[in-house]
């Protein structure tokens, strides 16, 4: 039988530049969000995951290079209509004071609204499934500032799933969140996209939540890319060291087959396994 062809990325970077006023962050970077997976970028502080996120949302322009969504130049589509195909959440958005949770979710409708048009109808039930998902509609009337760290970054989830796209980026939507927090949410956005189909982008910094929770995982460094593929592949003692300059040892966890990371302590890091008894001086005790 004939073999059935690739389907093309839905979001792409083709020879990516781009960085802050005179100072170059990307430097030439290729890549093909995989469509239907959760895809997590991987890198030390200031290797560029931050703002590879950024010019792939059309929040940075590159200095050289393209972004395609579906085909076309990202930054030649009419902004409503990229917003309706391509969600994004910052890293440590913030709401107005006073906002609530529904009027915060209710944000995400805002490309689907025209001012001679609005489906007030498909409008509601796109928020109340993004808050029933997101297991935030039980405090749908109560001040967004009110709630936990865990409370409202699922409610900014649930903002950018009332927009109804099916690629969303999401930058560290983990940080600064107790571990329990933290694997509730990734567990939720591995449903989204292994139940439903979604395609995700995410900057992480934990590596062994990334490697446990990811489909795909593209390591960065000095603003490149170093390596990407399966977890399997890429979370190995080289690439940790190359691209982290970590030592471990990479194990297999015996329940789900992910890779885990231990690190190594350096040579004379370790401590004793009993600590030495002081010494005391017999003269001084009366």
């Amino acid at each position: 039988m004939p073999s059935t062809p690739a389907k093309t990325p839905r979001l792409t970077g083709e020879a990516l530049h781009a960085g802050y006023e005179s100072r170059r962050v990307l430097d030439g970077v290729d890549l093909a969000v995989a469509e239907g997976q959760l895809t997590v970028l991987l890198g030390p502080n200031g290797s560029g995951k931050s703002t590879l996120l950024k010019t792939l949302a059309r929040t940075l322009t590159p200095s050289a290079g393209r972004v395609c969504l579906d085909g076309q130049d990202i930054h030649r589509r009419n902004t409503r209509e990229v917003a309706q195909r391509l969600g994004i959440l910052p890293q440590g958005p913030s709401a107005p004071e006073g906002l609530t949770v529904r009027q915060l979710v209710g944000m995400g409708r805002f490309p689907h609204r025209r001012l001679w048009r609005q489906d007030a109808e498909r409008d509601a039930r796109a928020i109340h499934a993004a808050m029933a998902y997101t297991d935030v509609a039980a405090f749908a009337e109560r001040s967004v500032d009110a709630l936990s760290g865990g409370q409202r970054q699922r409610c900014w989830i649930a903002m950018v799933l009332a927009q109804e796209t099916d690629l969303i980026l999401l930058d560290e939507p983990t940080t600064f969140l107790d571990l329990k927090v933290q694997v509730d949410l990734l567990e939720l956005l591995s449903r989204l996209a292994h139940e439903h189909g979604r395609t995700l982008l995410l900057v992480l910094h934990d590596l062994n939540l990334a490697a446990a929770y990811a489909d795909r995982l593209v390591m960065m460094r000095d603003g490149r890319i170093v390596t990407s593929g399966t977890p399997r592949d890429v979370f190995t003692a080289t690439h940790l060291k190359g691209v982290f300059d970590l030592d471990a040892r990479v194990l297999e966890d015996p329940e789900t087959g992910s890779p885990i990371c231990v690190p190594t302590p350096r040579r004379g890091a370790r401590p004793s396994a009993r600590p030495a008894s002081p010494t005391v001086d017999r003269r001084c005790i009366s």
